[in-house]
């Protein structure tokens, strides 16, 4: 990795953070090879790296990266772009990486609501199933319109913590 033969870092310390933090991660529900990668681009001054950087980094084949990278993109916490000049790709991480995932879990919520409308007319809004469907309807409603409010007043606070160029 070229961070670390620059020798401005500890290794070792960095390893100790991308481990460390892949296990908070695993410990939330993410799979422990994306948490790895997301952890090691995290730690990357440069937010990116290729296979071969993350493989030698984490001591693991090409086919666990890519496996990673490729439920990482799914979730669009990691986008892929080719090195200048060259047919390789780098993978990044970008500073807004919590506000896109945050924002596709929206779509989600959206589908599960839709879900959820068609179970209360299905079994009657007065039965205790079509109550129980009701009150989990709207609880997603409650908590979709809170994180559009969370999400705007995050870009307005990012603005103010690190400018237009964030």
């Amino acid at each position: 990795m070229a961070e670390a033969r620059t020798g401005e870092r500890d290794p070792e310390a960095v390893s100790q953070f991308v481990e460390g933090f892949a296990a908070q991660l695993v410990e939330a529900g993410m799979q422990r090879m994306p948490a790895r990668v997301f952890a090691a681009l995290l730690a990357s001054d440069s937010g990116a790296l290729t296979s071969a950087e993350l493989g030698e980094q984490l001591q693991v084949s090409p086919a666990a990266v890519s496996g990673a990278v490729r439920y990482l993109a799914q979730q669009h916490m990691v986008g892929r772009e080719r090195e200048p000049g060259s047919r390789r790709e780098r993978y990044r991480v970008h500073s807004n990486q919590w506000y896109e995932a945050l924002t596709n879990r929206d779509a989600v919520i959206k589908r599960w609501e839709g879900a959820l409308r068609a179970g209360v007319d299905s079994l009657g809004p007065a039965t205790p199933a079509g109550r129980r469907l009701s009150e989990t309807l709207a609880f997603f409603e409650f908590v979709d319109g809170e994180v559009a409010a969370m999400m705007e007043r995050w870009r307005a606070h990012r603005e103010t913590l690190f400018g237009d160029d964030a």
